[in-house]
């Protein structure tokens, strides 16, 4: 079923319409679940009001637990997060207050102001812990930084955004291959791979990780600066992405050489594949995600038409629906391969990650507005979706979600809520992606 074209903007029409006595409700659940049962539980209590910035690490139940080191990620999201909520619930005094409180670690503590770029790792009290910079780390900041603006209308934070994309332009940007380099050392050199370098290292490569969150990044810049530059690569992120690490294949190729020959393990023994199933494996939360990503991306460009960027998005959620939907209690399996000797792809990791719930059910959502006569319903996989978050991820006794659904991991329940690789990021913008499609809201 092709979709209704307009333009590139399709998704503020598409978005728009009366809301139903169904999604009304569906729409109240999920802002209390966003409201009460995730940011309550996070702020103010991670403000770290001694050192600055954010608490990582909380036990099941918000308590606060361990050394409290403060990851660029984490810190970066928790910025964008209590910026972003700040926005929404102007309300609520200490969204703000937290933001700022983070804006201000960022800019003090974790920016190196000797070689530029932000630090990897640092103590809770803001020593140096792992100097070298990575891409992905400081994507995230320039994310943070850009819905900091948005939030705050400082010009000093839109201008510390603009220093770390030139800072990465000019250090991990790769001219004459194009798309950037994950790991450099602290003064900005690349780190390439060598004969001692380990087989199961990521080190040297080009990853999709890194690419999806530049863009995502990129995107979030060029909505508030209109800098021909970051178009300019941000277009070719989107291009980059969309046809080269996935093309036509309806999935991401994780990692790819500097020349983006693909990092491949296929013709290897299962047994060497498994080993090195880091580097080569079907991820099918990062692709449901990059399809939304991507979507965003050529919003935020004013591509009309951009039927090529809306068929891969579709391909990606089709591709998992097929292969990772969990057909009985709902749900998407983490991962998965296309051994040669077998039919299709087998799941090789059956865990149910939070992170990837959050955004499928977000895209499924967003699908179901762009195709809404498709032969795939993409509204009732969302429904299904959500119900299973509902039932298995969202913790409503202590607050937030388990990082795995607990019908595969019952155990997870009493695991840590909050961690360096886990904060609410990913879950906060899937259900307010999804709370205001679900009232006719502008979905970009």
């Amino acid at each position: 079923m092709k979709p209704i074209l307009l333009t590139a903007f399709f998704f503020i029409a598409l978005c728009a319409g009366a809301q139903t006595a169904q999604q009304k409700q569906l729409a109240e659940k999920m802002e209390f679940a966003i409201q009460h049962e995730m940011l309550h539980k996070w702020y103010p209590q991670s403000m770290d009001t001694m050192y600055g910035g954010f608490l990582s690490s909380f036990t099941y139940d918000f308590k606060p637990v361990g050394n409290q080191e403060k990851f660029i990620v984490t810190q970066s999201r928790h910025i964008w997060s209590t910026s972003k909520a700040a926005v929404r619930y102007p309300q609520v005094a200490y969204y703000r207050t937290c933001a700022v409180n983070g804006y201000r670690f960022l800019h003090d503590v974790m920016w190196d102001k000797t070689y530029g770029g932000f630090y990897t790792m640092v103590s809770r009290e803001g020593a140096v812990t792992d100097s070298a910079k990575i891409a992905y780390g400081n994507a995230f900041a320039i994310y943070a930084l850009a819905a900091y603006y948005k939030c705050t209308k400082d010009t000093a934070a839109l201008n510390f955004a603009k220093t770390a994309f030139l800072w990465l332009e000019q250090h991990s940007h790769d001219k004459v291959y194009k798309g950037y380099y994950q790991h450099m050392q602290r003064n900005g050199d690349i780190i390439k791979r060598t004969a001692a370098t380990p087989s199961v290292a990521e080190t040297g490569y080009k990853d999709q990780n890194s690419s999806i969150h530049l863009l995502e990044a990129f995107a979030e810049l060029y909505s508030v600066w209109k800098d021909p530059l970051l178009k300019e690569r941000l277009n070719e992120m989107l291009v980059l992405i969309r046809d080269t690490m996935i093309g036509n294949k309806g999935y991401l190729t994780l990692f790819f050489q500097p020349d983006w020959t693909p990092v491949s393990f296929r013709d290897s023994s299962e047994a060497v594949i498994l080993q090195h199933r880091g580097l080569d494996h079907v991820s099918f939360g990062h692709n449901v995600e990059t399809g939304y990503l991507l979507l965003e991306a050529s919003h935020v460009l004013g591509i009309e038409h951009d039927t090529q960027t809306m068929r891969v998005a579709k391909q990606l959620t089709d591709h998992a629906l097929m292969y990772a939907w969990d057909n009985s209690k709902g749900g998407f399996f983490d991962a998965g391969y296309y051994f040669k000797d077998k039919p299709g792809v087998t799941i090789i990791n059956n865990e149910k990650n939070w992170w990837s719930q959050g955004e499928e059910m977000n895209t499924l959502l967003l699908l179901s507005k762009i195709y809404p006569n498709d032969q795939v319903n993409y509204y009732e996989k969302f429904l299904q979706q959500w119900e299973y978050i509902n039932l298995y991820i969202i913790d409503h006794t202590h607050g937030d979600w388990f990082a795995n659904g607990t019908d595969i991991d019952p155990q997870i329940k009493t695991a840590m809520k909050g961690h360096i690789w886990k904060g609410n990021y990913h879950q906060f913008r899937a259900l307010m992606n999804c709370v205001d499609m679900l009232r006719g809201k502008p979905f970009f």
